[in-house]
Order: C-alpha cells, then sequence, then structure tokens
C-alpha cells in the first residue's frame, strides 16, 4: 500500500470512529430519551451518520467536489455501508453467533476487520470515482 493510500485509509478510519461514536449517541438517545423502537433508533442513527460520513470522506479523505453529484455520491455511499454494515454484517454476525457461539460484543468487533478495508474500497474506487 502506497504511503498516500494509507493515509488516506487512517483518515477515512478517523471519520469513521466520529460516525461510530454519533451512532451509539444517536441510537441510544432515540431509544432512551425519545422511547422509539430499537430498530428504528438503528435506521435514524444509520441514516444520520451515513450522511455525515459522505460529507467528512469528500472533504477530507477523497477531497472530491461535494457539488457535482450530490446525490448520486450520497447515494452511493447510502448503498455502499448498506452492503458491508447491513447485509455482510448481519451475515458474519449469524454465523459468529448462532453457530460458532461467539459472543456478539466479539463477534462484532472481528467483523470491522473484513468491513472496514472493504468500505474503504468501496467507498475510494466507486462511491467517490
Amino acid at each position: 500500500m502506497s504511503s498516500a493510500l494509507f493515509k488516506q485509509f487512517i483518515k477515512f478510519g478517523m471519520v469513521g470512529v466520529l460516525n461510530t461514536m454519533l451512532a451509539y449517541i444517536i441510537n441510544n438517545g432515540s431509544y432512551y430519551l425519545l422511547n422509539l423502537n430499537e430498530q428504528i433508533s438503528n435506521i435514524i442513527a444509520f441514516i444520520i451518520t451515513v450522511f455525515i460520513s459522505y460529507i467528512l470522506n469528500n472533504k477530507y479523505v477523497f477531497k472530491g467536489n461535494i457539488n457535482r453529484n450530490f446525490i448520486k455520491g450520497l447515494l452511493k455511499v447510502y448503498m455502499s455501508y448498506f452492503i458491508t454494515g447491513i447485509l455482510i454484517t448481519g451475515i458474519l454476525l449469524y454465523y459468529e453467533v448462532r453457530v460458532l457461539l461467539i459472543p456478539n460484543y466479539i463477534a462484532s468487533l472481528l467483523n470491522l476487520i473484513i468491513t472496514v478495508p472493504l468500505n474503504f474500497i468501496l467507498n475510494k474506487f466507486w462511491a467517490f470515482k
């Protein structure tokens, strides 16, 4: 991996850490403070933090021009996070927790090894291309 690509990956990870913290706050705030269903709370957190991710990754990581195809780029980012965050993570969690009997808190951390690099690749070479 080249130095520039590695720096981009680190910046991408920093945006991801920020968004993970925000998602946790939004999800739990929606659930405990607004008394919303846990699935609704999770969807609200997903929608908000993927939007923030798009803005930050476009401005600081991939340095694009956000005005060029805002909606198209945003939809691609939502699709990439849906693929990794909902589909792949869902399949992996099911297998790890139900079949391998790995605790959820460990399995979800293990999945980051797969989903973070995959998200980076999808964002860099597809969503922000």
